[in-house]
């Protein structure tokens, strides 16, 4: 989820450092329900443009490349995938050419929309089922019914309930199925490098809020939640899961709304990304980085509701 660029970040002066206490806008966990609804209306705002921005950026193109390689690696040809958050369809496409039977649900009927477009141009709506539809109503498909779920650039952030979505995603899968999560993490080291440099205090802290963070984004605000690995693991514990692998994803290289500075460094990149894929599973560093990537396994027998 690429929530904001480094351009809006100066430009609009959103580091939460340089707002008035009373602009921060954190919520707390019981109200965060209205909140998805702001979060759908900046969705719907974006829609149009999202695919093209997303592919025009290289930090977050490489990350998209090595999550969907350990998607398309957990499903093979025929295997029923539930995309959770699809966006403007990007993953969905790439899934059905493979020869998956994707369900791709979006909270937002812009972004659903824009999925349902780009399936019918490509022949594939025979494999892709779109349906706007939010992770936390995820109780309207039929239970036990996916081999795997995944969720890319972090819709798993936004839900108004962790915990439950993850009960909900439990009652989706057969046994023994499996999730893949691309999901914002608390601790990232260029971010943390970055405003420390810059003496912001603030803005350096909002990833370890506990409540809900207001990200502009084009004008509206996505409203979203950091986790651990330690944290996230636990929500899906509690459903039946169990975690199969944990990596980071942009250990080494920036944050993705730093994608202006990787089109003046592109030399750095690749050596970058190269360290990103050596280090990224070592004990302690894959627990760090803008994201994080973990694989999860619904326990054989476990039924969730």
């Amino acid at each position: 989820m690429r929530l904001l660029d480094e351009k809006q970040l100066e430009a609009r002066a959103v580091a939460v450092g340089r707002w008035p206490l009373a602009t921060v806008r954190a919520r707390p966990i019981e109200r965060a329900a209205p909140l998805t609804e702001e979060t759908r209306s900046a969705f719907n705002g974006v829609a149009g443009d999202y695919d093209r921005s997303n592919s025009e950026n290289l930090i977050l193109s490489a990350m998209r490349r090595r999550t969907m390689a350990l998607v398309a690696a957990q499903a093979g040809p025929g295997a029923r995938v539930l995309d959770l958050g699809c966006g403007p369809g990007a993953d969905a496409d790439l899934l059905a050419r493979r020869g998956c039977a994707v369900t791709a649900i979006d909270w937002s009927p812009a972004m659903a929309e824009e999925t349902r477009r780009r399936i019918e141009a490509a022949g594939l709506t025979e494999r892709v089922d779109v349906r706007t539809l939010g992770i936390q109503e995820l109780d309207r498909l039929s239970p036990s019914m996916f081999d795997l779920a995944y969720s890319n650039f972090g819709p798993l952030n936004c839900v108004p309930s962790l915990p439950a979505a993850a009960q909900l995603i439990a009652g989706r899968l057969r046994p023994g199925g499996v999730v893949v999560a691309s999901v914002i993490g608390r601790i990232c080291p260029w971010e943390i490098g970055l405003y420390l440099w810059r003496g912001n205090w603030g803005r350096l802290r909002v990833r370890f809020a506990r409540q809900f963070v207001g990200v502009p984004l084009a004008g509206r605000t996505v409203w979203t939640r950091y986790y651990s690995p330690r944290e996230f693991q636990q929500a899906f514990a509690a459903a039946g899961f169990r975690r199969v692998s944990l990596r980071a994803l942009g250990l080494f290289l920036p944050p993705t709304y730093m994608h202006s500075f990787a089109e003046r460094h592109t030399a750095w990149m690749g050596s970058l990304e190269w360290l990103d894929e050596r280090c990224g599973r070592w004990p302690w560093l894959r627990a760090m980085g803008d994201h994080f990537l973990i694989v999860m396994r619904k326990r054989e027998g476990k039924e969730s509701a």
